[in-house]
């Protein structure tokens, strides 16, 4: 599998009807996970927040979105980060040193919910990134 690098958007409380507009932009195949699904969190009004939202093309279009916890800060404008995600593992680990190195990690690259490797980051320019080996489990 080729890695991919794809942006990510968030919401506050909007991610579903947002990749639902999307979706009608771009079609393709559309895949919604709540927070509920991954039991991502202990606050029962999040259950049905979208935890990840994914529309990919076969033309090669990938967008994906989310809603921010409400635990969290938003900040409209500020509400995207960039997405490497694949199974090549020390490409992605090699890509996430160098993100990392000088930057912040928010949270640690290591076994996810969902059974994939993840973790995010703010590189040293302010930019977020999210980095998602597949089949780790």
């Amino acid at each position: 599998m080729v890695t991919q690098l794809n942006p990510y958007l968030s919401f506050r409380n909007t991610a579903r009807q947002a990749i639902e507009f999307y979706h009608s932009v771009f079609g393709g195949e559309l895949t919604i996970s709540t927070f509920a699904e991954f039991h991502a969190s202990e606050d029962p009004s999040e259950a049905e927040k979208v935890m990840h939202a994914m529309i990919t093309s076969p033309e090669g279009l990938t967008l994906m979105a989310a809603d921010t916890p409400n635990s969290m800060d938003y900040t409209p404008g500020n509400n995207y980060s960039v997405s490497l995600s694949g199974d090549d593992e020390a490409e992605l680990r090699g890509y996430w040193d160098k993100l990392v190195d000088g930057g912040v990690p928010v949270m640690p690259l290591e076994q996810a919910p969902w059974g994939d490797t993840f973790g995010m980051c703010t590189d040293r320019f302010g930019t977020s990134w999210l980095v998602n080996i597949y089949g780790r489990a």
